[in-house]
């Protein structure tokens, strides 16, 4: 899948909030953007939020505009919405085998297998 396949080439390339070039600098948006575009996804990318305070619903409903659906958590090249946090909101790519975020705690973008450590809020998919 390309959504993978493109989150994948950007492993390592180092976190920076509002990142958005895959091997220079991404955040979490950057990341999602830059796997979705690969995938066909022409929609806005948001630019200049906040990195706490995120809104669940106002978020879901600016990807459900965008024209992503709902999806399974587990559905390999899923756009994942975490609440890695009180008020904080986390993107990431689900692969069936786990997930590729950019991690700000390890300052760069990284696969991790499983799960993902958080609680997934919604699951979205590029529309047919």
């Amino acid at each position: 899948m390309r959504i993978v396949a493109a989150a994948r080439a950007a492993l390592w390339t180092p976190f920076r909030a509002q990142g958005r070039i895959s091997g220079e600098a991404l955040d979490c948006v950057g990341l999602a953007a830059v796997a979705l575009k690969a995938g066909g996804f022409a929609g806005a990318v948001p630019e200049g939020y906040a990195l706490r305070r995120g809104d669940a619903a106002r978020v879901s409903g600016q990807m459900l505009a965008a024209g992503l659906e709902p999806c399974a958590e587990d559905e390999t090249g899923a756009l994942l919405l975490c609440a890695s946090g009180p008020g904080q909101l986390h993107l990431a790519i689900g692969t069936g085998a786990g997930i590729i975020h950019a991690d700000a705690a390890i300052g760069h973008v990284v696969e991790r297998p499983g799960a993902p450590p958080w609680p997934v809020i919604g699951a979205y998919r590029l529309g047919d």
